[in-house]
């Protein structure tokens, strides 16, 4: 059974979270800093997709709610 489809509250884009298999998730490849792991969860309900955190660890003018 494939994990079910969510739609990241940022982009609202299709991704499917495997946050019960974290290390097979698409989100452990991006290495986020306290203060963007602090934005994401002030901000955000839920898993964000993986462009969204990356678009995040690009740079902190990337701290904001919609692309």
């Amino acid at each position: 059974m494939s994990p079910p489809k969510q739609k990241c509250p940022r982009c609202a884009k299709g991704f499917e979270c495997k946050a019960d298999s974290i290390s097979e998730c698409q989100c452990s490849t991006v290495t986020l800093t306290e203060k963007e792991r602090a934005f994401i969860s002030n901000t955000f309900d839920g898993c964000l997709c993986v462009d969204c955190l990356k678009e995040i660890q690009a740079g902190e003018d990337n701290l904001k709610l919609s692309r």
